[in-house]
């Protein structure tokens, strides 16, 4: 018997789910090869703790509701696994795969699920087992090592350029306005950030600030400042990770990786600017919304995360294991790309910022930065209600 598991890790994006619809939809292609399709509740979690679901025993109704469901249905984790892959914890892994008949397991995830996705592979390998790990990218801060993007970052950017285009609407309504501080995710990358140069004038932010730069709060002061005086308000774009001496980072807490929790820059950039210049602030967090809102999927995005789901069960029965499925570039406009496959043990731990060639100054983007964007925010999914509720997907999770 030769089973497969899924496992879903790190923070969820809008197409989390549709890659995993994708790998189930191809693993039902081959029932001679594929007996059984599990899903890991929680991450890898579920491997260690004999927590895993039947995803074969589902409805196909609410398998295809999987492409417009926000969060990680089979839930997540930031489980960081030991170093030493000789740690107990590893052999009740090895025990549940035994158990189980696994042979191939999937880790959709970013950098950290990079990380959990090489050490299986390696373990598997020092043992001599026939297992295949593939890992498929996730990510809405796109800072995953050598893929040209990754998965959910197109559809989060799409969501935080529409929000903020409706946010600088409303912000110049007034005759006297504000100084709004918008927070948006991205810890040492600031891709989503800089999303917003892609809006047209009247609507971009005055100033984008992103980790990629150093942050001078002396020369935020002075081009806030000029920004108002100009126009009666001003609109300020910025990077939940920039370094800024924040008063609340005495409270911070970490993630298993080391990770601090970020949030709250706007809010005290804002203070920072109602103390220095008197003026009234508006502080703005997208928070957990930007990164799962079904309604601005990218169909560029959506179709992306479902064929590498695909791809993905097709490597491991090719026999590719310690690998992740990677997009190559290959033209603009058109908008064409290459799938590929890249060693885990390249892209585990390691992180993909803006490059310089993408950064016209401090506080804006240059052209090709808008002309790598475009093609990845188009197209729109159509989403399927109740009375006005976007419908989501609903398993019976039946315990393996």
């Amino acid at each position: 018997m030769k089973n497969m598991v899924y496992i879903q890790s790190g923070g969820p994006t809008s197409v989390i789910n549709s890659s995993l619809y994708g790998a189930i939809l191809e693993a039902k292609l081959h029932p001679s090869e594929i007996d059984y399709i599990y899903g890991s509740l929680y991450g890898i979690e579920g491997l260690i703790e004999d927590n895993l679901i039947d995803l074969g025993k589902e409805e196909n109704s609410q398998i295809e509701l999987l492409k417009q469901t926000a969060g990680a249905i089979l839930g997540t984790t930031r489980r960081k696994l030991p170093r030493n892959v000789h740690d107990p914890i590893y052999q009740k892994i090895m025990d549940n795969i035994e158990k189980h008949s696994i042979k191939y397991i999937f880790i959709n995830g970013g950098n950290d699920s990079m990380d959990t996705c090489h050490k299986l592979s390696i373990l598997s390998e020092e043992m001599g087992l026939d297992l295949r790990v593939i890992g498929v990218p996730k990510t809405i801060d796109n800072d995953l090592a050598i893929t040209d993007h990754s998965l959910g970052f197109p559809s989060a950017a799409k969501f935080v350029i529409n929000s903020v285009n409706s946010t600088a609407i409303d912000a110049g309504c007034y005759r006297a306005g504000k100084v709004y501080v918008i927070e948006i995710m991205g810890r040492n990358a600031g891709w989503l950030t800089a999303s917003v140069d892609l809006l047209p004038e009247d609507t971009r932010p005055d100033l984008i600030y992103i980790p990629e730069k150093p942050f001078d709060p002396k020369l935020f002061l002075e081009e806030v400042a000029a920004v108002y005086e100009r126009k009666g308000y001003a609109m300020v774009a910025v990077s939940e990770g920039i370094e800024f001496s924040r008063k609340s980072m005495g409270n911070v807490r970490f993630d298993s990786f080391g990770h601090a929790q970020l949030g709250g820059i706007a809010d005290e950039l804002c203070e920072y600017v109602e103390e220095e210049l008197n003026l009234p602030t508006r502080a703005v967090e997208f928070s957990l919304t930007q990164r799962a809102f079904p309604p601005l999927i990218s169909k560029v995005d959506q179709d992306e995360a479902i064929y590498i789901g695909q791809l993905a069960v097709r490597s491991a029965l090719n026999g590719e294991t310690g690998k992740m499925i990677i997009i190559k570039r290959v033209s603009d406009e058109p908008y064409v790309i290459e799938y590929k496959l890249e060693d885990v043990s390249n892209i585990a731990n390691h992180e993909s910022t803006i490059p310089d060639s993408m950064i016209y100054d401090h506080t804006r983007m240059s052209d090709s930065f808008r002309a790598y964007l475009k093609p990845l925010i188009r197209g729109e999914i159509e989403i399927k209600y109740k009375d006005g509720v976007a419908l989501h997907t609903k398993l019976k999770k039946i315990k393996v």
